[in-house]
Parts: structure tokens; C-alpha cells; sequence
């Protein structure tokens, strides 16, 4: 069974990206396919954000007008459009690279059971149904428009007059480039963002489904967790999109202090709220292969320790206390490295992780997130001074 499935691999990249992905698929990965990404990045991007250079010129509010914060002048903006938004739409593909071969992985070393592999495409295929339900997009586009636009206007909106409102957030005052801003370049983020967390829980709940099929695990395997180490791994995929939230954070924070005189300091618990959250976010789910680790690794416990038992016996009477101390060569004998290999084994088990992922992903993942936050101490510090210190933290 397993070898008829290898010809036909689960791609779950089309759970987790669209009509892009499936052009990918056609071409493997053909320069048609590669130039269709760079243009689809291109038109979202400048959809969002040339209109509103053009009516802010129109309105007089690129580069001053009487306001706080002209165009030019509004960081936020600039890193979520130019920045955040491009990283968000580019990382379909970088997704689609590290997740399928993840997916495959799977089927590829044989952890699940040759039952369940049958259940395992059908967790596939009812992830693509959600995927693909034009209610669940209808869904999104109404919080969009709805709470996503109240969000904004009373949440994130500065409420220091500029180019998009002249009194703040207010959508009752908003410029000619305000409209755009508000109802069409916010929606437009907006919803590609919330599609982003769609696809975080669609994966999310086909993991979950897969945590309750009859898994192979081994606690003996090299990774020390049990053969599920490459799921922790395939969570750098989701670092672009940690890099995006980290980069609107600080655009928004960049804005607070330079415009509306709040103190970078008083951003602490915030900036530390979002990458520990975030961190969380990406590798708690995995969380739901812990019970099978923890049977794996009991029951390597219990069955090496048994085997364990019985070959020291066995070494100690032949030996230390048998004719084969004194008859038999000591150096190079095969009885010595089976000790040895007998003990690695058991210490492997013995250091087997509860959870599929390790502190060096979790540190991965949190650096993903907080490396936009750093150029955020060049409104307190100069250039210099924050080098300085980054050398000092990093030797």
C-alpha cells in the first residue's frame, strides 16, 4: 500500500495556498509560474499603497499640508504595505516548499500506519474543502468591512492628524486619500492577513487529525523526538509571516514615539506579548503529538531497560565472574561495542522529547519576530550607540 501512495504524494500545499500553487504544481516550479508571483506581489502591492501616494500629492498631504504626519513621513504605512503586505503574499511560496515535503514526510517514513494512511488523504481532502469554501472567504470579507474596519478606525488609527484623517482615526473626517486608506488598502491587508490565519488553523487542525491516527514512533530515532522532529523544523516556514507581524508592531510603535511622544520603554510588554505569543502560536499545536511521545518514549523505557537488565547480567557473569575473563581477547571484542551501542541507544531514549520541536526552534522563531523591533532603538539611541550594544549582548 504505502509503496502505490509514494506515486501519488499527499500535497497539502494546496490546502495552504490557492490558484498560485496549483499553477506551480503544472509547470514544477517553471519561470511562467515564478513570474506570475512576482507580478501578483507587484499588483497587491501597488494597488495598496501608488493610490495613496497619488491622492496624497492630489490632497497636498505628501509632504506636509499643515498636518503631524504627511505621507512620506508615515512610517506604519510604509511597513505595512511595502514591507509587511509583499512578505505576506510572497510567503505562499516559501510555505509551499518547506510544507509539502513536511506532509510527505508522513507517508515517506512510514509513521502512519498502513490502516490509517486512507484517513490520512481524507484529512487532506476535508482540509482543502475548508480551503476552498467560498462561504468561509464571504466570512472573511465581512469582518473585514465590519470589525476589521472598527478595529482600525478606534485601535490602531493614530489620532494625530495626517494625510488620511484630519482629526485622527476618525472615519467621519477622512481625506481623499483617508477612503482609500480605510476602505480599500486596510481591507485589502486585512483579508490577506486573516487568510494567513485561516491557513495557521486549517494546518493546525489537520495536525490535530493526524494526532489521532495510529502513529509509528520510534523514541530510539536520532532526532530525539521520536521521528516527528521535522515537524518542528517545517515551522521556520511560518517565519516570514512572524518577520510581517513583527514589522507592523513596529511601524505602529515607531509612529506612537516619533508623532504622538510616547516613550519606547513603555512598548516593552507589547513587543514581548508578540513574540512569545507568536512562538506559541506556531508550536503549540504541535502539543498534540505529546501523548504519543510520551507512550513512545515510556514504552522504549520499559523494553530497553528490560533488555538492558538482561545483557549486563549476561556481560558481568561472561566477564567479570566467567571463564571468558581470562580465556577470552578483551580488546576489540565485539561484546565491549555492544555494550557501548546498547547504552547510546538508551541514552537517546532516555533524552527523547515530549513535544516535536526544540529550544532552537522556538529561539528561531522568536528572532523571526523580533528582528523588525530593532530598528526601533534608533529613536532612542544613535546608530552607534545601538551597534555598540548589539556587539556587547551578541560576544
Amino acid at each position: 500500500m504505502i509503496t502505490d501512495l509514494n506515486k501519488d504524494k499527499p500535497d497539502f500545499s494546496l490546502v495552504l495556498g490557492g490558484p498560485l500553487f496549483q499553477l506551480w504544481r503544472r509547470t514544477r516550479l517553471s519561470g511562467d509560474a515564478l513570474e506570475l508571483a512576482r507580478r501578483r506581489l507587484v499588483v497587491i502591492a501597488s494597488i495598496a499603497w501608488l493610490p495613496l501616494l497619488v491622492l496624497s500629492l492630489i490632497g497636498g498631504h505628501a509632504l506636509g499640508g499643515g498636518i503631524k504626519i504627511p505621507f512620506l513621513y508615515d512610517i506604519e504605512a510604509h511597513v505595512r504595505f511595502l514591507v509587511a503586505l509583499p512578505i505576506l503574499v510572497a510567503a505562499e511560496l516559501i510555505i509551499h516548499l518547506r510544507m509539502r515535503p513536511a506532509v510527505n514526510r508522513f507517508v515517506e517514513r512510514r509513521i502512519v500506519a498502513d490502516e490509517d494512511v486512507l484517513k490520512f488523504h481524507a484529512a487532506i481532502e476535508s482540509a482543502k474543502r475548508v480551503r476552498n469554501s467560498v462561504f468561509v472567504e464571504i466570512v472573511l470579507l465581512v469582518l473585514v468591512y465590519s470589525l476589521g474596519l472598527w478595529v482600525w478606525s478606534n485601535q490602531i488609527a493614530t489620532g494625530t492628524p495626517s494625510w488620511y484623517s484630519m482629526n485622527g482615526g476618525s472615519l467621519r473626517h477622512l481625506t481623499l486619500a483617508g477612503y482609500w486608506y480605510a476602505f480599500v488598502s486596510i481591507p485589502i491587508f486585512q483579508f490577506i492577513l486573516l487568510r494567513w490565519y485561516l491557513r495557521l488553523f486549517i494546518w493546525f487542525w489537520f495536525l490535530w487529525r493526524i494526532s489521532k491516527l495510529n502513529l509509528r514512533l520510534n523514541a530510539t530515532h536520532p532526532d530525539r523526538a521520536a521521528g516527528l522532529g521535522f515537524l518542528g523544523t517545517a515551522s521556520y516556514a511560518y517565519a516570514p509571516i512572524l518577520f510581517a507581524q513583527g514589522a507592523l508592531l513596529s511601524g505602529l510603535i515607531a509612529n506612537r514615539v516619533l508623532y504622538d511622544g510616547q516613550d519606547l520603554i513603555s512598548f516593552k510588554m507589547e513587543a514581548a506579548g508578540l513574540v512569545v505569543f507568536f512562538v506559541l502560536f506556531i508550536l503549540g499545536p504541535l502539543l498534540v503529538f505529546s501523548p504519543h511521545l510520551n507512550r513512545a518514549k515510556r514504552r522504549a523505557l520499559r523494553d530497553y531497560g528490560g533488555l538492558g537488565s538482561r545483557y549486563v547480567q549476561e556481560f558481568d557473569e561472561k566477564w567479570i565472574h566467567g571463564a571468558a575473563a581470562s580465556k577470552e581477547e578483551l580488546l576489540g571484542n565485539a561484546d565491549i561495542q555492544s555494550l557501548a551501542d546498547l547504552g547510546n541507544s538508551f541514552a537517546t531514549v532516555a533524552e527523547t522529547r515530549l513535544v516535536p520541536f526544540g529550544m532552537k526552534d522556538a529561539i528561531r522563531l522568536a528572532a523571526a519576530t523580533a528582528v523588525p523591533l530593532i530598528p526601533l532603538g534608533l529613536t532612542i539611541l544613535s546608530l552607534e550607540e545601538l551597534l555598540t550594544r548589539l556587539i556587547k549582548i551578541l560576544f
